[in-house]
């Protein structure tokens, strides 16, 4: 093979495609040459400078270079065979040196390029200059998304894992520590009950809006060590309060402000006595309930009343700590007199009722009606029967002068020998049997007009009565209440839970 086969050692020189890529070889090394010697004549204008020092040669140009440097461009078809014609000897032409070397470096950059291990990405390598390749493909283009941190994590899933739990470890760290939370804003005042458990004190605090949740607060109390030292009583705290300030709080015993009494609708001077004992309101509430210089029983017709039973308005009152028994009596009396004026009295008027008498009708309707909705039903009765001159028969006034509220009665206490006794002594007892609410009162001041004599338990209704006319009827109802009460082994039939 002739030295003009030399840029291509694998080809064969008949070979017409092999001619054309030889041409277009020689082609390009005629512009190389016509582009150093343009340079050169732009240098040429300077020749006082001293020429800069010839670069050393490039290194030989091997094959594989030559064949990767063709024309990208698609091959021309191959002329005719009588078009073809043995081409002229090229002359030769000179190399420019420099941009063969750029090309050759570029070269070797872009396949020197590798992954992981590949010692152009480590930084040496490569053409031997010892320069850093990562991220950089053929002409020193940055390779995207493969550097820094991200390409890093893109090569490890397991360090993607590991930066998801970190940060949802810092997440719940700041929401249980909370270091850039305040101490809250505005009050908010809440009472813990006694016996209140760190949960429940939790779900208390969150429906408040005092803190943010309930479950991270009771493990901030576990890991505070404070479980048992939350106290119950009433506190002033903040909205959006930090659980740390929270638990500071609440971990110190509250300071008492005010007592808090109430006094159910339909409860005795005996048993209200029992109840404002053990809220600790220091006095005898049973001596204080006698008499009082802010209410006189007969100013509403309670000329022979012996005590204050019916004045003391049922409520829910607050005290000054340490304050005496006397604050609570005088509170109630002032709260009847507020409360009384709301009830209008022209029907029992009509009736030659008093204030006084209202009182001991409304107390008997709190006793004995089951439901709110029956206690114009029941002073019916009782004003029906006062009309016919028809003992009241109603056992809660036999309850109140024995004392028993809870036990059947006996028959020897059916029989007792009291003003109360409404089964033996027609009219009206002489007092209250209780302090009454204001629907009570209501009540007993106009009842419905019907003719009802008589009712009874109704053995299919929660606390619900059976209202007769005649006494047959009331029989009847007595038998399937009897009945249903041998059904219950005894026991007072009871269907609320039904």
């Amino acid at each position: 093979m002739s030295d003009d086969w030399k840029g291509d050692p694998f080809a064969d020189r008949d070979d017409p495609a092999a001619r054309e890529r030889e041409q277009r070889r020689r082609e390009r090394e005629e512009k190389r040459r016509q582009r150093a010697e343009k340079e050169e004549r732009k240098q040429e204008p300077e020749p006082a400078e001293p020429a800069p020092p010839a670069e050393p040669p490039p290194p030989p140009r091997t094959p594989e270079q030559e064949f990767w440097d063709e024309d990208p461009e698609p091959e021309p078809e191959p002329p005719a065979a009588a078009e073809r014609h043995p081409e002229p000897e090229p002359e030769p032409v000179a190399v420019d040196e420099s941009s063969q070397r750029v090309e050759a470096e570029q070269d070797a950059q872009f396949w020197a390029f590798d992954d992981e291990g590949d010692p152009a990405l480590a930084g040496g390598g490569g053409d031997g200059d010892g320069g850093p390749r990562a991220g950089r493909g053929r002409g020193g283009a940055e390779r995207p998304g493969r550097g820094g941190v991200t390409g890093a994590l893109l090569r490890h899933p397991l360090r993607i894992a590991a930066v998801i739990v970190l940060v949802a470890i810092a997440w719940f760290l700041v929401a249980l520590f909370q270091p850039f939370h305040g101490d809250g804003s505005g009050e908010v005042q809440v009472k813990i009950p006694k016996g209140s458990s760190v949960s429940e004190v939790g779900d208390l605090l969150s429906e408040r809006g005092v803190i943010d949740n309930s479950t991270l607060f009771q493990l901030r109390v576990t890991l505070s060590g404070k479980r048992s030292e939350l106290y119950a009583g009433n506190f002033t705290l903040a909205e959006g309060m930090s659980y740390g300030a929270a638990i500071d709080v609440l971990s110190v015993p509250p300071v008492k402000r005010t007592v808090t009494v109430t006094i159910p609708e339909g409860y005795t001077r005996k048993q209200a006595a029992g109840l404002v004992s053990e809220d600790g309101v220091p006095g005898s509430y049973m001596k204080k309930t006698v008499k009082s210089k802010f209410l006189d029983p007969a100013d509403y017709g309670g000329k022979k009343a012996k005590n204050l039973e019916g004045f003391l308005f049922p409520n829910t009152f607050e005290l000054k700590p340490d304050a005496p028994v006397a604050d609570l009596v005088e509170l109630q009396l002032r709260d009847f007199k507020r409360q009384i004026k709301k009830v209008d009295m022209k029907y029992a008027k009509s009736k030659n009722l008093t204030v006084y008498d209202v009182l001991i009708v409304a107390s008997m309707i709190e006793d004995e009606a089951g439901v709110p909705a029956q206690r114009k039903l029941v002073g019916s009765v009782i004003y029906n029967r006062l009309h016919e001159g028809m003992p009241l028969g109603i056992d809660a006034t036999i309850r109140f002068a024995t004392g028993n509220y809870t036990k059947p009665l006996t028959e020897s206490e059916l029989a007792i020998d009291s003003p109360y006794n409404t089964r033996l002594n027609k009219g009206l007892p002489p007092g209250p049997i209780n302090s009454p609410g204001l629907a009570a009162i209501k009540a007993a001041a106009h009842p419905k007009e019907t003719k009802y004599l008589f009712y009874v338990t109704d053995p299919k209704g929660c606390n619900e009565l059976t209202f007769a006319k005649t006494e047959a009827e009331f029989e009847k109802a007595v038998a399937a209440y009897n009945e249903a009460r041998e059904e219950a082994g005894g026991k007072a039939p009871n269907t609320c839970g039904e």
